[in-house]
């Protein structure tokens, strides 16, 4: 399991993260939900130990978070998309993280990396330059870029920005059978009602923890108005209050 204990994280004396404290089952599809700026992505930085903690412990499966069991695909305005780069060697770049960078890839490396590109539909491109994708296509190699790693853990950071329905349809499913194969997914994303019963458990962030736990459970008018705004709260329950069902 992952657990966070504590943690803080501050920029130039500026707090992003303050005091949060979570645990997430092996086996569990997670959604991170908060407004712009709560820290989603920094939250996922800091498990990444990619930026430093003013406080907390993190670990994973009783050891220290690894980077080797931890798959990271980030927001696509966090990427280069103009790096001369084919579609087969993005994801050949994550099989590094056990070959090392100054020895080759494997025969196993290579058939891992067909495998993932198959599996998000995207071997007949695999010559192609990430360039040359829409935003769903660059999406699925990021993906299958974090297949071909074999992590124990997945931090996806708004995969379903701007996709089109068909790679939305293909990473739900991706999705479904790793949490079958017992692999552990954080997801950070803004959809609302209805699309967010697919997770286990929620995280609702606002630099601070507003709350986690079931879906019905999380998605209470009175943690949305401490996370969202009064303002924005209304705006939601307006928008969406007869397509959520609690219990």
């Amino acid at each position: 399991m992952l657990e966070v204990y504590d943690l803080s994280v501050e920029y130039r004396g500026v707090s992003a993260l303050s005091h949060i404290s979570f645990v997430v089952h092996q086996g569990s599809l997670i959604g991170l939900i908060g407004p712009n700026g709560a820290g989603k992505s920094t939250l996922f930085k800091a498990i990444l130990n990619l930026v430093p903690h003013s406080s907390g412990v993190i670990t994973f499966a009783g050891q220290p978070a690894s980077r080797q069991r931890i798959a990271y695909v980030p927001q696509r305005s966090q990427i280069d998309w103009d790096y001369p780069i084919t579609v087969q060697n993005v994801v050949l770049m994550s099989r590094t993280i056990h070959a090392g960078w100054l020895r080759g890839y494997t025969k196993q490396s290579h058939h891992l990396v067909q495998q993932a590109l198959e599996r998000v539909e995207m071997w007949h491109l695999r010559d192609r330059p990430i360039s040359q994708l829409s935003g769903g296509q660059q999406q699925r190699v990021f993906l299958a870029r974090a297949l071909a790693q074999q992590p124990d853990l997945f931090l996806l950071d708004e995969p379903f920005n701007g996709v089109d329905k068909k790679t939305e349809s293909i990473l739900l499913a991706i999705y479904q059978e790793l949490r079958s194969a017992g692999k552990t997914i954080l997801i950070s994303c803004h959809e609302w009602a209805d699309a967010l019963q697919i997770y286990d458990q929620l995280l609702l962030l606002n630099h601070s923890l507003i709350a986690c736990g079931s879906p019905e459970v999380v998605l209470q008018p009175e943690n949305m108005m401490r996370a969202y705004g009064i303002g924005q709260e209304r705006h939601y329950w307006h928008n969406h209050r007869n397509s959520i069902n609690f219990c």
